[in-house]
């Protein structure tokens, strides 16, 4: 129903309802026929669906089918190995979306469901649960909105809605009725749920509870959209289906090779699994769910939690960030930047700032509150909170203001005459009386006839309103909101109180003293401009988006550093699809916006390819967080709508923390590629060496490994030295290189192909050295493919030497263990199960030796790509 259209009496009498509230009786009644005023999910946490969604993946089903594979073939081991990766795997998955719907269900409980409703004539604090349509809200200060209602009675009522419309400044509200064409963020006469009062008071009727309200119905359509695909698991998805296609064209060939040469088939098929499980990288998804693990827990410390895991990755390469304004790259409290007093623009001091300081303070219904703790706070508008501050800031105390110069009468800002005016009585003389003034400056200069100006009260002229006017348009053409201040001295004949009473508006209002301007502004947080600064650097664009003004917008855009083109709703509207695509690169600050617009402006930079994020706070950004790649929400000024439509929560609302996100996201692609390289350069080589050597000799009795030869290469490199490098150190250029669009392969298939070469020449010499005595051959090639990537590893650790590398303690734990792993299973009785021979010292140092030639091939390579 368009409740807006309908008189205060009409809504009253069409919800069943009365000027004192319902009955007891109507309230059970209705809580039977609405249910409880509650956001309901429709979606739940189901521990048997998140834990089998881990399952999801292409590689971990390459794994399971490995894993079955290895069984089959007596196996035992290598199957159990892998098993235990997947279900770690898994867990660490399921335990990190647990945890973070944990810690987003303990953000909800820190909000007070509370809301006072007038019931039988009697006003009574409720739990908003039990609110229900027909209840009359009774709102003050501070007042959190708990249902929409249509106002019945305002004074002065003004309410906070960024969290619903973007919009930094609070919207003033009437009780009268409106008009039927009229959007929602215009419809002054309704107050909504998620929304605060911040100044005055009124009364108004619930018309909607629960999912029905507009926060409701948001929170239901955004339940609905289906998250998209992450783009990691996706690049990991292709990753693997190429392996998974490689791995068998190889598999098969290997079986056609040793059928061919005489080799019973079984015994083929068991060794084309063994290489086939040994070439399958089943620790990769240990060490990405192990890295993205460790990264969760240092961005917690760092306020940012993370809902999924693969999202921490995705924010490294996040190339394009759409942010709102309002709370997330400006801190929600309006401050005083800007004064124009005595003729002048911010002088530095004077008799006349303090007197304009003084009359912001004394016109302010804004006041000091003490919280549980005893810490200090503010309620009311965030205007008149702005003007205490900056008063205080300038040795004013409003208390003893107060004391000097008691209130006796006010005269509430409206709408329509854009004038506030206090009038108060001075305690050291009774007949004197003061009104102070403050309003919409084109509103304070037509009643002024005087100005404060050189320590003198003067006339003013034409020619010097034309000039208080243009400062006045100098100041709001920075974005600045202007309120202009004035007094006037008022004399009674008696001191008696009842004098000051009949002061007329007209009386307290006309014939005023001009004393200056303030220009105020939502400030920029202070680390914004620099994180802004950083994301220029890692290639990654930041484009404002917000329901404020242009005006507004542009003047933060400057303060933070965002250079570019400025485009309103109304712009936006009258360009086509195609238009947008094309110029939407040159676009960084969208004003005006509507959630529809958001929509759009993410679809169009989707269609561009880009990987998008969206950060947000308010019910009007949750179907963009999750149509965005990565959805960010706020957890302090962030509604329950949006931290349930995001991957990432910014526990503490800074913006800097998504650029440490950022950071971590990009040192854990950093250190999945390390693995890949590690794991491929070497792991191939197994496979080669078995094709290179049937090719050769055609005889296979001369196979250079056994499967479980192979496989105990796979167990030893394969597990904890990989698993190490998921904790290598952040890489200090790491923040000056644009985001990674390509595949994981880019960048390091040539030394992929190097490691893979030369490890193959490494383990073909051995065997070729030895031949004449298979087992020893296969205890040599064994020996040297492990030291090789243990030696390998530490060259996968970075483009520049090992010695400049960073020093990772846990790769060298990881590799001595490895060695360790190996040294015992060859001298002692173990042996006999892998078929090892006795190695002296002899064979070692030349074990070691050629290994490390191999490595310093790999390390010329490097620095000749580095050249490159």
């Amino acid at each position: 129903m368009n409740w807006h259209t309908l008189s205060a009496k009409e809504v009253i009498e069409s919800l069943g309802s009365s000027e004192k509230g319902l009955s007891r009786k109507q309230v059970l009644e209705k809580l039977e026929k609405y249910g409880l005023n509650e956001l309901k999910k429709t979606r739940h946490f189901d521990f048997v669906k998140v834990f089998l969604s881990q399952f999801k993946s292409f590689l971990i089903l390459i794994l399971i089918f490995a894993a079955i594979l290895s069984a089959i073939m007596h196996s035992i081991v290598d199957s159990i190995v892998i098993f235990i990766i997947l279900f770690l795997n898994a867990g660490l998955g399921f335990f990190q979306e647990y945890k973070a719907e944990k810690a987003i269900e303990e953000l909800k409980k820190m909000m007070v469901p509370e809301a006072k409703v007038l019931r039988d004539g009697r006003v009574m604090k409720i739990n908003s649960e039990q609110i229900v349509p027909g209840d009359i809200l009774v709102l003050e200060e501070g007042d959190k909105i708990m249902a929409d209602a249509r106002v019945l009675f305002s004074e002065g009522l003004k309410v906070e809605e960024a969290a619903l419309t973007g919009e930094s400044v609070p919207e003033e509200k009437i009780s009268g009725n409106l008009k039927l064409q009229i959007p929602l963020t215009d419809r002054i006469n309704m107050i909504y749920q998620g929304t605060e009062v911040v100044a005055g008071s009124g009364y108004a009727v619930v018309v909607s509870t629960g999912m029905k309200t507009e926060l409701g119905r948001i929170s239901e359509l955004v339940q609905e959209v289906k998250p998209e695909k992450n783009p990691f698991k996706d690049k990991l998805d292709r990753f693997a289906r190429a392996i998974g296609i490689f791995i068998l064209f190889l598999s098969v060939l290997v079986v056609l090779f040793l059928v061919l040469n005489k080799m019973d088939f079984i015994e083929s098929l068991l060794v084309a699994v063994s290489l086939a499980v040994s070439a399958i990288p089943e620790g990769l998804p240990a060490v990405i769910s192990l890295g993205l693990a460790f990264a969760t827990r240092r961005m917690i410390k760092k306020n940012v939690l993370i809902r999924k895991l693969p999202a921490s990755e995705t924010l490294g390469r996040v190339n394009v960030i759409c942010t709102d304004k309002t709370g997330t790259l400006t801190e929600e409290k309006m401050k005083v930047t800007s004064v124009y007093v005595n003729g002048k623009t911010n002088p530095e001091k004077g008799e006349e700032k303090s007197l304009l300081f003084k009359i912001g303070m004394l016109c302010n219904k804004a006041r000091h509150e003490k919280d549980e703790k005893g810490m200090d706070y503010f309620i009311g508008d965030p205007t008149e909170i702005a003007l205490i501050k900056v008063a205080e800031n300038n040795f004013l105390n409003k208390k003893q203001l107060e004391k000097k110069e008691r209130k006796v009468k006010e005269f509430a800002f409206s709408s329509e005459r854009k004038i506030m005016s206090v009038v108060r009585k001075s305690e050291k003389d009774d007949k004197k009386y003061f009104s102070y003034i403050k309003g919409a400056p084109e509103k304070i200069i037509n009643h002024c006839e005087y100005e404060f100006i050189n320590g003198r009260i003067r006339k003013l002229m034409d020619e010097d309103k034309q000039r208080l006017i243009q400062a006045y348009e100098n100041m709001a053409k920075k974005g600045l909101r202007v309120l202009a201040f004035a007094y006037k001295e008022i004399i009674k004949s008696s001191s008696r109180n009842n004098d000051a009473l009949k002061v007329a508006q007209k009386d307290a209002e006309q014939e005023l003293v001009f004393v200056g301007l303030q220009g105020m502004i939502d400030p920029p947080r202070p680390e914004v401009k620099n994180a802004i600064k950083i994301t220029k650097e890692a290639g990654i664009r930041v484009l404002m988006i917000t329901g404020d003004s242009k005006l507004t917008a542009e003047a933060v855009a400057k303060q933070i550093g965002l250079d570019g083109r400025s485009v309103d709703s109304t712009e936006l509207q009258k360009m086509s699809d195609k238009e947008l695509f094309k110029e939407i690169k040159k676009i960084v600050v969208f004003s005006r916006i509507s959630p529809e617009d958001k929509l759009r402006i993410i679809n169009i930079l989707k269609q561009r390819k880009e990987i998008v994020s969206m950060t947000g706070d308010g019910v009007n950004d949750a179907l963009a967080l999750k149509r965005a790649d990565i959805g960010i929400s706020m957890g302090i000024r962030g509604t329950d709508v949006a931290r349930d439509a995001s991957e990432v929560v910014i526990l503490d609302d800074n913006f800097a923390s998504i650029v440490e996100g950022v950071k971590e996201g990009r040192r854990i692609y950093d250190n999945v590629k390390k693995f890949v390289k590690f794991l491929l350069s070497a792991n191939f080589a197994e496979v080669f060496l078995v094709l290179l050597v049937m090719l050769i000799w055609r005889d296979p009795v001369l196979l250079p490994l056994l499967p479980l030869q192979i496989l105990w290469i796979n167990l030893i490199t394969d597990s904890l030295p990989a698993l190490a490098l998921s904790a290598e150190p952040i890489e200090k250029d790491v923040m000056k290189r644009k985001p990674s669009k390509s595949s994981i392969l880019n960048g390091i298939t040539g030394f992929i192909i190097i490691g893979g070469l030369v490890a193959l020449s490494v383990e073909f010499l051995f065997f070729y050295l030895n031949i004449a005595d298979i087992n020893r051959a296969r205890t040599m090639v064994v020996s040297v493919s492990i030291l090789f990537q243990m030696m390998l590893v530490f060259s996968c650790k970075s483009k520049k030497s090992v010695i400049q590398s960073p020093f990772n303690k846990y790769l060298i734990y990881a590799v001595l263990f490895s060695m360790g792993l190996h040294l015992i299973v060859l001298y002692t009785p173990l042996n006999s199960l892998f078929y090892f021979t006795f190695l002296n010292l002899m064979d070692w140092i030349y074990i070691t030796g050629i290994s490390l030639a191999g490595i310093l091939l790999v390390e010329a390579y490097k620095v000749f790509e580095r050249r490159k």
